[in-house]
């Protein structure tokens, strides 16, 4: 179980023909039928001697999604995706949160140790 959660998969449990647009529906957090439409378009436009062979490359070089992955509730997945679509605004948010946990917990050790003046002596002690 030591897949990544920001590669992209085939998705073959939710796939109409390989699973591709799919796996880039799971990856993007775009719905699948926008991927199949805009696949169609391209193809119908003019564009089949580029949408075909790429589509059936990449159906047959992305691995398989690992069964594991499809057990993930709705936010997680959601999270995951907000990952691989911006990984750097999605570490400023943990820091700032890890922040905030910070900034409460020393409210919580000024709270109780000012309120304590016999474990305050004895820190002030050990100094």
């Amino acid at each position: 179980m030591n897949t990544s959660r920001t590669t992209l998969y085939k998705d073959e449990k939710n796939a109409k023909l390989m699973g591709v647009c799919a796996g880039l529906a799971d990856y993007t957090g775009i719905d699948a039928l926008w991927w199949r439409l805009a696949w169609a378009v391209s193809t119908i436009a003019g564009a089949a001697p580029v949408t075909l062979p790429a589509y059936f490359i990449m159906g047959m070089l992305l691995s398989k999604k690992p069964s594991h992955l499809y057990t993930s509730d709705v936010k997680e997945q959601k999270y995951w995706q907000s990952v691989r679509a911006n990984p750097n605004r999605t570490a400023r948010e943990i820091r700032g949160k890890l922040r905030e946990i910070d900034r409460r917990l020393a409210n919580v050790e000024e709270h109780y140790v000012s309120s304590n003046p016999r474990l305050d002596a004895e820190i002030e002690r050990l100094r």
